[in-house]
């Protein structure tokens, strides 16, 4: 006898009896399931079937009473009408109970349920297997990045004293203690307006609501313990002289100056600017290759830009804005070649490499805010070819930049198209920068796409190293992937992954992916009310770095976006082998928003 949830009909000799076990109602409605027992399904003289039902787990204590029961008379009736009703609740029994059924049916029928049978062990024991991967992943996790921790905490000190003997200064980083930035003249000027922290530097100023708190607040095991230490350490050392000292400046001073906790690398990065002190240009962990430099050797520090398309008489203009640790590669290699020769008659296409990666200057002074990218954009393009109106088409990180340029000329906007945007809602009550780092870097060793995602948030030193590696050597990597590949356009994603800077990398993922975390909503409000154009939204459903949910998302936000979620494509493949078809749809977007 076969045991588990779906237990096959049992035929014995003239209707002998048999062991009741659950049936396909056990599952759906938790009843009792029932069987039918008995070779052949016909009616006797007296009117009573010779099979009788059965219910699971059991024997009827004694099988002659049964058949008395179902043959004889007596109970026979109530019980033939109480397994009559029990099995009518089987799906795959509805009407079978009703009729003679020859053995050849039940057969059939023994079939479908030791086959459900086998389904439902097989998805019990995947069941099993997804908890049992989990709860692997998040041990090997907890270890992996405890290990990490410690790694990275080691590094710091590694870098401190190489940047000393190579550079001949020391480097500051984000490991460094904060310091409280506060003069009444001077140099730096740390205020309070409202929520809004200003730094005044010379002629220009930097907002310090465009940097992340990310950046120097990443909680981990080793910070969370050496923190702890030092903080209790100089409480105990200084808790009454620093109150004393501080009261007896602001008695002297006549006032109360508002503060703010500023980073030390933050200060010393500013301070530098003021003095007009450039830090060396490449730092001797960046790659000094020609192409990787070509910015410096311009008076004009501007975006490096790929237009293609209509020279003259061009009715509007395009501007592709590419994701996190790419360059115009990704859309120059992919679209342009696929454009027809109609758009390109009709539209002036503008594919820019983000400051700080492709061709664009690395300033490594730069904290890559917000502001930074859109000044560098408006520079680089808007101003120099005076455009009026324009469509924009961005991936992942873009997609942020795309909507920050959308609010601030919401008239010039004609259409968006965003792929992958990195959406997520911040609950109530939760830090936005934080929250939206664990999303996209949980700390997790699978998917391997999530472990990279998160060893490149959440370790400033380890990030260095790798980007020293990949980077500093990305000609023989390029070298290598064409020899392997013999692929021109996965050449060209190479080129474009392992063209940047470490300063770049690390300052763009804190400062514009996780601090702008409180500034999404605000962005998609302004696109959903002060905004004509149209929004189109293309997601990959096997996106593991953002789950296809951020574009719903999105449009939950801005109802009249269109969602295009395509099956078996991802983060990278949503464009890259489908280029055709999207140029495609992508003319489609622009000739229908230009009626």
């Amino acid at each position: 006898m076969v045991a588990g949830p779906f237990s096959p009909f049992v035929v014995g000799e003239d209707g002998d009896e048999a062991r009741g076990m659950r049936s396909w109602s056990s599952l759906v409605t938790g009843g009792e399931g029932v069987l039918v027992a008995g070779e052949r399904g016909e009616w006797d003289g007296g009117g009573k079937r010779r099979g009788w039902w059965r219910r699971r787990h059991s024997y009827w204590r004694k099988g002659q009473e049964g058949r008395a029961a179902a043959t004889g008379g007596g109970g026979g009736g109530g019980l033939w009408e109480e397994g009559r009703k029990l099995f009518s609740s089987s799906l795959l029994s509805i009407k079978a109970y009703i009729f003679p059924m020859p053995k050849s049916f039940l057969v059939g029928r023994w079939w479908i349920l030791n086959f459900l049978e086998k389904m439902y062990v097989m998805g019990k024991s995947k069941s099993v297997l997804i908890v049992t991967g989990r709860a692997i992943n998040e041990v090997l996790s907890f270890v992996i990045f405890s290990l990490l921790d410690v790694l990275d905490f080691i590094l710091c000190y590694v870098y401190r004293v190489a940047d000393f003997f190579i550079e001949a200064e020391w480097k500051p980083c984000y490991c460094s203690p904060a310091k409280e930035a506060i003069t009444s003249s001077g140099n730096i000027l740390v205020s309070e307006q409202g929520e809004s922290k200003i730094v005044c530097l010379s002629s220009s100023r930097l907002q310090l609501e465009d940097i992340s708190d990310t950046l120097f607040t990443r909680p981990s095991l080793v910070s969370e313990v050496s923190k702890s230490t030092v903080n209790e350490l100089k409480r105990l050392k200084l808790e009454g002289t620093v109150i004393q000292s501080s009261w007896e400046k602001i008695k002297r001073s006549g006032k109360l100056r508002s503060t703010f906790t500023v980073n030390s690398t933050i200060v010393e990065m500013l301070h530098g600017r003021i003095r007009g002190q450039k830090s060396p240009i490449p730092r001797w962990s960046d790659c000094d290759c020609k192409t990787c430099t070509s910015w410096t050797s311009s008076s004009k520090e501007t975006l490096f830009v790929l237009a293609d398309g209509a020279k003259e008489n061009m009715q509007e203009d395009v501007l592709f804005i590419h994701g996190f640790i790419s360059s115009s590669a990704f859309w120059t290699e992919t679209l342009f070649p696929n454009f027809s020769k109609s758009a390109k008659s009709k539209y002036r296409l503008f594919a820019i490499d983000l400051l700080g990666f492709g061709r664009s200057p690395k300033p490594t002074d730069s904290l890559y805010t917000l502001r930074e990218h859109l000044e560098m954009i408006e520079r680089s393009v808007l101003e120099p070819n005076k455009v009026k109106s324009f469509h924009i088409v961005a991936h992942s990180l873009g997609c942020i930049l795309a909507l920050a340029l959308a609010v601030k000329y919401p008239g010039m906007v004609k259409s968006l198209t965003l792929l992958a945007p990195p959406y997520f809602p911040v609950p109530k009550g939760e830090q936005g920068t934080q929250y939206l780092m664990r999303k996209l870097a949980p700390r997790r060793v699978w998917p391997l796409i999530a472990f990279g995602a998160s060893m490149a948030a959440w370790y400033e030193h380890i990030s260095r190293t790798i980007c020293f590696l990949i980077c500093k050597n990305h000609r023989l990597w390029e070298f290598l992937t064409k020899l392997i590949t013999r692929n021109r356009i996965r050449t060209y994603l190479v080129e474009g992954f392992c063209c940047h800077t470490h300063n770049a990398a690390w300052h763009t993922l804190h400062n514009i992916l996780c601090g702008t975390a409180g500034k999404i909503d605000g962005y998609l409000d302004v696109v959903r009310n002060r905004l004509k154009c149209s929004v189109t939204i293309y997601h990959g459903r096997d996106d593991e770095l953002i789950p296809v949910e951020c574009s719903y998302n999105v449009k939950s936000r801005i109802p009249r976006a269109e969602v295009k979620v395509f099956e078996k494509k991802d983060h990278i493949t949503i464009v890259v082998g489908r280029q055709e078809d999207f140029a495609r749809e992508l003319e489609e977007i622009w000739k229908t928003s230009s009626l």
